[in-house]
């Protein structure tokens, strides 16, 4: 059954002190909800902390510092909230981080890096949280997969399996833990307006620029479509129309797709300026 409001729920947000996992904090603490945000920096989270209670005066909102890529300061962090505030009702893994450039540019640690973060991340805090949730019967995991989670673009050969690994980490979890009691859902947002955003498209390849780059959104409307799913009881949330049309194409023409793409990519490379 979907739910109808998040007032007085628990939720715990990784990543949520900007972008995507802040857009929704905002719309979930506007509503009443109980909002724990776990990130790196701590300088960034007790900002976010402030913005949200300048929001909602009398919101109930935690923070805590933690690198979710390490499964051992994401169970401190659960332990923590659990202990303070009890089982989130809500998990939503936002943490995530991304680089673009050509393949022979991107040094093997950094692979490493981006699926500890994205997928490890994820991981992470959801088997942390999920003994807990499992023991009181319910429960709604919530995972930002991406757009580059159904449909590899060009030059993000580091990011794309990381987020290829949420999507079927959330299938398999969804399978597992629907007769439970447990809810899941997984949410590819297209390109994002975010910090991370702006950070990639310092090194990102003119190819990608050119023929692979979608309609950038806000991280608020982003926000929005995902609540929005999540009170129809989506598994699957894809926001904005350009990306569910995507997300309807790829897997209507099958292999299809690949073609289209390789002739995307020539024509773009036919236009590359020889700087």
């Amino acid at each position: 059954m979907a739910q109808e409001s998040f007032k007085d729920r628990l939720v715990l947000i990784t990543g949520g002190s900007t972008g995507i996992g802040f857009s929704l904090a905002k719309l979930l603490v506007q509503e009443g909800a109980r909002v724990w945000l776990v990130a790196r920096r701590k300088e960034v989270l007790a900002e976010a902390q402030k913005k949200l209670l300048v929001i909602s005066p009398n919101a109930s909102i935690g923070i805590f510092s933690a690198d979710v890529s390490d499964a051992s300061q994401v169970q401190a962090a659960a332990d923590r909230v659990i202990r303070e505030a009890g089982v989130p009702d809500l998990l939503i893994n936002a943490a995530g981080e991304s680089y673009s450039d050509y393949v022979q540019n991107i040094p093997i640690e950094t692979y490493h890096k981006i699926m500890d973060i994205n997928y490890f991340g994820t991981v992470h805090m959801t088997i942390a949280l999920l003994p807990h949730m499992l023991k009181r019967g319910s429960g709604h995991i919530v995972n930002v997969s991406s757009a580059a989670g159904y449909l590899a673009p060009f030059g993000y050969l580091d990011y794309v399996p990381t987020k290829y690994a949420v999507r079927g980490f959330s299938d398999a979890l969804r399978l597992e833990l629907k007769p439970l009691g447990i809810r899941v859902s997984v949410v590819f947002p297209p390109d994002t307006d975010t910090p991370g955003l702006t950070r990639e498209n310092k090194t990102k390849p003119y190819e990608t620029l050119a023929a692979f780059s979608t309609k950038v959104v806000s991280a608020d409307s982003v926000a929005n479509e995902t609540i929005k799913g999540l009170r129809r009881g989506q598994y699957t949330i894809l926001p904005g129309f350009e990306n569910k049309l995507y997300y309807s194409l790829v897997f209507l023409m099958g292999n299809a797709i690949y073609p289209i793409m390789d002739f995307m990519l020539a024509d773009a490379r036919k236009k590359k300026p020889s700087s």
